[in-house]
C-alpha cells in the first residue's frame, strides 16, 4: 500500500515531533519577548514621577562628615564676626550721638526725681571704655543681627529638606525684627520705668544717687540683650515645630508649665524686685509664646496641605481694630491726650 493512501495525521511520529519543535521554540521566544506583568496578567502600574518619591527630599539634603560640619561652622563664625566688625566700624563713627541716645533714660529719670541729670566718671579710662568701645559693640550686635542670623540659617539649612529651605528669608527677617523689637521695648518701656523705680527708692531718705557710667551701661546692656533674646521665643518655638521636636498641641497642653517658666525668667531678667516690673516682662513673653504656637500651627497646616481661615478671622479682628482706632481718636481729640515717647506713652 502506497504512503499516499495512508490516513491523514498518521505519519511518522518522529517526523511530527521534529516539525513541532521549531513551533514550540518560537512560541517560547515570543512569550519571553512579551513584558512580564504581575497580578494575573494585568498591566504594570506606571513608574512614579521623579518628584513624588520619598527619596526625592533626601536628595536635597547635603551629606557632610563631622569634620566637614566643623569646617562649615568655622567658616560661618568667621563670616558672622566680619559682619559684626563692619557694623562696629560704622557705629564707632557715631559714638557721641549713640551715647546721647543711650543716656537719655538716665537723664530723664534723674530729672524726674529732682537730681542733677549727670552720670559720674570714677576712673580715667571709664568714659573711653564705655563710649568708644562697649557702646559701639552693643550697637554692632543689633545692626549685625540680620547677618549673624543669616549665617546661623546657612549652617542649619544643609540638614533641612529642599522645600524647608524656602524659610530662609522669613527666618532672617523675623528673627532680626523680633530681636530689634525687643531692644526697642526694653529701651522705651522696661528700662526707663525700672531705672526710675530703682533711683526713687532712696528719694526722701537723705540719699542722693551717684550713678557711674560703667554701672549704668552694664545695667543697660543686660536689659537690652536680655529682652532682645526673650523676644526670640516665637522663632524658637517655630524651629522646634520645624524640626518635629515639639508640636502646637503639645505646647498648648503644657502651656501652664511654660507660663511658670516665663514668670521665673521675667523675675530674673527684671532689674527691679517689684511685681509690676516683672509683669512688664512676663506679659509680652506670654504673648510671644502664643504667637510662636500660632506660627507652628500654620506650619503644621502647610505640611498637611490645609489652609487657615484667614477671612473668618479677619472679619472679627478688623472691626475690633477699627473700634480701638475710633476710641483712640476720640481720646486724643476730645480729651487732649497726646502720645509721648516714654512710659506710659500718653499724657494730658
Amino acid at each position: 500500500m502506497n504512503s499516499s493512501d495512508e490516513p491523514k495525521g498518521t505519519g511518522n511520529p518522529q517526523a511530527g515531533a521534529a516539525s513541532s519543535a521549531p513551533a514550540s521554540i518560537a512560541v517560547t521566544a515570543v512569550e519571553k519577548a512579551k513584558p512580564r506583568s504581575g497580578g494575573g496578567g494585568k498591566t504594570p502600574p506606571p513608574p512614579p514621577p521623579p518628584g513624588d518619591d520619598s527619596d526625592g527630599e533626601d536628595d536635597g539634603m547635603l551629606r557632610m562628615s563631622f569634620l566637614q560640619h566643623l569646617e562649615e561652622l568655622r567658616g560661618r563664625l568667621i563670616k558672622a564676626l566680619w559682619g559684626v566688625a563692619a557694623a562696629f566700624v560704622v557705629s564707632l563713627t557715631f559714638s557721641n550721638e549713640l551715647w546721647n541716645f543711650v543716656s537719655q533714660p538716665a537723664v530723664q529719670a534723674l530729672k524726674t526725681l529732682g537730681y542733677p541729670p549727670t552720670l559720674k566718671q570714677i576712673t580715667p579710662m571709664e568714659s573711653f571704655n564705655v563710649i568708644w568701645f562697649k557702646l559701639p559693640v552693643l550697637c554692632a550686635i543689633f545692626l549685625g543681627s540680620p547677618w549673624v542670623l543669616y549665617q546661623v540659617w546657612a549652617f542649619i539649612s544643609p540638614g533641612l529638606y529642599r522645600k524647608e529651605r524656602r524659610w530662609a528669608v522669613p527666618f532672617v527677617l523675623t528673627s532680626a525684627g523680633l530681636f530689634i523689637l525687643g531692644g526697642v521695648f526694653a529701651y522705651f518701656v522696661a528700662f526707663r520705668y525700672g531705672l526710675t523705680f530703682l533711683l526713687s527708692i532712696g528719694n526722701g531718705n537723705h540719699v542722693e544717687p551717684m550713678v557711674s557710667i560703667t554701672e549704668y551701661f552694664d545695667l543697660f546692656v543686660n536689659v537690652m540683650l536680655g529682652v532682645g533674646l526673650v523676644f526670640e521665643l516665637p522663632v524658637l518655638i517655630f524651629f522646634l515645630t520645624l524640626l518635629r521636636l515639639a508640636s502646637p498641641a503639645f505646647l498648648v497642653r503644657h502651656s501652664r508649665y511654660a507660663i511658670l517658666i516665663i514668670f521665673i525668667i521675667a523675675a530674673v531678667v527684671t532689674p527691679t524686685p517689684d511685681v509690676f516690673n516683672m509683669m512688664l516682662f512676663a506679659v509680652p513673653m506670654c504673648l510671644l509664646f502664643y504667637v510662636g504656637i500660632f506660627a507652628g500651627y500654620l506650619l503644621v497646616l502647610h505640611r498637611e496641605n490645609r489652609r487657615f481661615p484667614w477671612r473668618r478671622v479677619l472679619t472679627i479682628v478688623l472691626p475690633l481694630l477699627l473700634l480701638l482706632a475710633v476710641v483712640g481718636y476720640i481720646a486724643i481729640t476730645r480729651h487732649a491726650i497726646t502720645l509721648v515717647p516714654h512710659w506710659p506713652f500718653v499724657s494730658r
